[in-house]
């Protein structure tokens, strides 16, 4: 760009200095097409890729400033349908008393209109039950005796999607009925400590290993909000954005595994549940199999070789040694249904090696191949069930 300006400075001055010298009209026309070209070519510098990129950070710029989401106090937090509050009206009994959001987003009070409150904060909705007293004459302008207290917030529905476990629709904030009606009974007060990002995030089944932290998208009534929640795991301080009624949230991918996001966190699967099978001969039974609930249920960050060991696929007696595992998952990216077969003993000497020993993740699928000894020792068994004497009389007798 400055370019472009000392360009057009120089052929300005050279007009004026060429006019006042009275050149002809051929040498001015030609240093007036000079200024064009030059122009022109300052202006090929911005390709209009560049230019559509920059229209699309200024209408990015249309989302929310950042400080009108971190709600600092109670009474900014915006109003859902269900949030229950308590209202008190100066000499006025009538307008008093307990009164719950109805699902068009109103406060339906005795003998007033509908107090549309959905999405406001609770300072804002009492400016707007004033405004209704005044306006329907009850009481005179400048009357300011209306108070009101939040005393539940309710359960709320946001939707999820991105790079989570459980991408969908998550309902927050459901609390038993022994608090709702403690809370009924209280004067006022309440801490929605359920309806924040990173219990959205937590509801979806938490996030993947290849989710963009730095990127979290809040999309509200048409704005938005990009939220960095990183801190989650490196100890910074985390700014925890509360939810309403009908918020997206969007978590994009960074396109590879990190594995620092695979542990237990507030935004991750605290465990997960592993499909296992371990038999020599078929059972009936899981029990009988020595695979039970709480084997079958692991703690965030398991890798294979812990989940072999849950199994039951390790350890005895040297003919048990030289076992096989098979790990059936999916592709966190592409979705994919994947089956690989690893050796116990080669995994041993690569305990560390992420393609040797991976992470397991929810749902996959674990199933122990018995040693080449075992194969050997019921192979032998099953000739000597057939080639039993006893047993071809047997078998010849019920014939």
């Amino acid at each position: 760009m400055k370019t472009l300006v000392s360009n057009i400075v120089i052929s300005s001055y050279c007009v004026s200095v060429l006019s006042a010298s009275h050149v002809t009209k051929s040498l001015f026309k030609l240093i007036i097409l000079v200024s064009v070209f030059l122009l022109s070519a300052a202006c090929s510098q911005f390709p209009v890729e560049e230019q559509i990129a920059k229209f699309q950070q200024q209408a990015s710029d249309l989302s929310l400033p950042e400080e009108q989401w971190e709600y600092r106090e109670v009474s900014e937090l915006p109003l859902s349908a269900g949030d229950r509050v308590r209202i008190r009206v100066e000499e006025g009994e009538a307008f008093s008393g307990v009164f719950e959001v109805s699902v068009d987003g109103s406060l339906h009070i005795p003998y007033l209109d509908a107090v549309k409150v959905a999405g406001l904060s609770v300072m804002l909705a009492q400016k707007e039950l004033i405004n209704t007293l005044v306006k329907q004459k009850m009481y005179q302008p400048g009357f300011n005796g209306v108070s009101i207290n939040i005393l539940h917030w309710t359960k709320i529905q946001v939707f999820v999607q991105g790079a989570v476990f459980k991408p969908g629709r998550v309902l927050l904030n459901d609390k038993l009925a022994v608090q709702k009606t403690y809370q009924q009974t209280q004067e006022s007060g309440d801490n929605p400590v359920n309806r924040y990002l990173t219990a959205g995030l937590k509801g979806a089944g938490g996030i993947r290993p290849d989710s963009d932290l730095t990127r979290i998208n809040i999309i509200r009534q048409g704005r938005r909000i990009i939220v960095d929640v990183s801190g989650m795991f490196s100890g910074f301080p985390v700014k925890d954005i509360p939810l309403i009624e009908g918020d997206r949230l969007v978590i994009p991918s960074v396109g590879k595994i990190q594995v620092e996001l695979i542990r237990p966190s507030q935004i991750t699967p605290p465990g997960f549940h592993i499909f296992m099978s371990n038999l020599s001969q078929p059972v009936t039974g899981n029990a009988q199999a020595a695979v039970s609930k709480s084997s079958s249920a692991l703690p965030y960050g398991t890798r294979l070789l812990e989940g072999a060991v849950a199994a039951n696929c390790m350890g005895g007696s040297w003919v048990n040694s030289s076992r096989k595992i098979l790990h059936s998952s999916k592709n966190l990216l592409t979705g994919e249904s994947q089956v690989k077969v690893f050796e116990l003993d080669e995994m041993l000497e690569n305990v560390t090696n992420l393609e040797g020993n991976p992470y397991l993740m929810p749902d996959d699928g674990l199933a122990c191949f018995d040693s080449d000894a075992t194969n050997v020792r019921e192979v032998a068994k099953f000739l000597g069930d057939i080639l039993d004497p006893v047993a071809i009389v047997k078998l010849l007798f019920f014939l």
